[in-house]
Formats: C-alpha cells, sequence, structure tokens
C-alpha cells in the first residue's frame, strides 16, 4: 500500500504516517521510485496505535511496553495485561491526587473573604498533598 492508501484506510494524515516510521512504529520499504510501500497488515498496527494512544498510552509506552501485533497472541496476552493493569493503576493515582487537589482548591475558594486564598498560614499541613497531586496529575 502506498502511503496514500494507508492514510485513507485509517484516517491518518501522511505527516503522521512518515512521523511514526520516522520513530520506527511503523515500517514501509521503499520501491524502485522511492514511494513508500506498507505491508497490508500495517492498518491493523495503526489502528492498534491508536486504540492504544486513545486508552492513554504514549508513543514512547506503546515503542518500549506494548507487544507488536507480529506477536502470537498467546504470547502477547499477558504483556498487554499487564500494561493495561499498570495504566490503570496510574490513572487511579492521578484520579486520587486531582480529587486532592480539587478539594483544597475548594476549600480555599471558600475561605473567608478576608483570608487571601494563596496565604500560606495553617495550610501548611495540607500542602504537601496538594503539590503530590499537582505532581500527579503533571
Amino acid at each position: 500500500m502506498r502511503i496514500g492508501a494507508i492514510a485513507a484506510a485509517t484516517g491518518i494524515s501522511r505527516d503522521t504516517l512518515r512521523f511514526y516510521e520516522k520513530r520506527g512504529l511503523l515500517r514501509a520499504r521503499r520501491t524502485a521510485n522511492g514511494y513508500r510501500d506498507y505491508p497490508p497488515e500495517a492498518v491493523d498496527w495503526l489502528r492498534y496505535i491508536r486504540t492504544a494512544q486513545s486508552l492513554g498510552f504514549t508513543l514512547a509506552e506503546i515503542e518500549a511496553e506494548l507487544p507488536l501485533l507480529a506477536a502470537p497472541a498467546e504470547s502477547s496476552a499477558p504483556v498487554l495485561r499487564a500494561a493495561l493493569a499498570a495504566k490503570l493503576e496510574e490513572i487511579d493515582r492521578r484520579i486520587d491526587g486531582l480529587a486532592a487537589l480539587r478539594g483544597e482548591l475548594a476549600r480555599r475558594l471558600h475561605a473567608l473573604p478576608a483570608e487571601c486564598p494563596l496565604a500560606p498560614g495553617d495550610q501548611a499541613a495540607s500542602a504537601p498533598s496538594s503539590a503530590s497531586a499537582v505532581r500527579a496529575v503533571a
């Protein structure tokens, strides 16, 4: 498949396909005239990448941790399960951090009007949790 055909089949732009190829996520052979020629299974692989991204995986995580589609399904299932479980734990930590941050923001918002919501005062005890909440979100 040439780049235009694979772009049309997947809805992924040619620039993105070239970017994936440059990162090593996608391989194409070159024809005699220099055109990229992608194997038919590249469409499935690109859908796999997009699904992984929609589930919160970064391209770096996809490159490093997720098995290639070429791997037999039996051997890749445990690796995928572990990656999904780790991603779920990460999301839970981020949700907890966001909930703590939200609570601290709400508390400061509803502080007495005479108080500055950003004044350090007695909030020192809660500062580490809100700071770690910010790091968890980032």
